[in-house]
């Protein structure tokens, strides 16, 4: 199941029944404010970055590998997954 749009598993997400969210594919406005990744799959109408003939770029590679909030390139490997399974 594809949880988001840069392959973040909302379902692991500490925050999501703190703030109720249903997870940024079914928000228009994020709680954390303007997401990049959200935004560029979604003007490209992609469901998750896994299906753009650009995977990775430079912006989601920067976001899965961000000193603070990345999470060392498991969002990466996970829109690998949801690709191959769209196929």
């Amino acid at each position: 199941m594809i949880e988001s749009r840069c392959g973040t598993f909302c379902s692991e997400c500490t925050y999501r029944e703190e703030v109720k969210c249903p997870g940024c594919i079914s928000i228009v406005n994020p709680f954390w404010g303007v997401c990049q990744v959200k935004k560029c799959c979604e003007d490209k109408l992609l469901n998750h970055c896994g299906e753009c003939s650009e995977f990775p770029c430079e912006l989601l590679n920067s976001f899965a590998f961000d000193e603070t909030e990345g999470d060392d390139g498991k969002r990466i490997i996970n829109c690998q997954m949801w690709a191959k399974k769209s196929d």
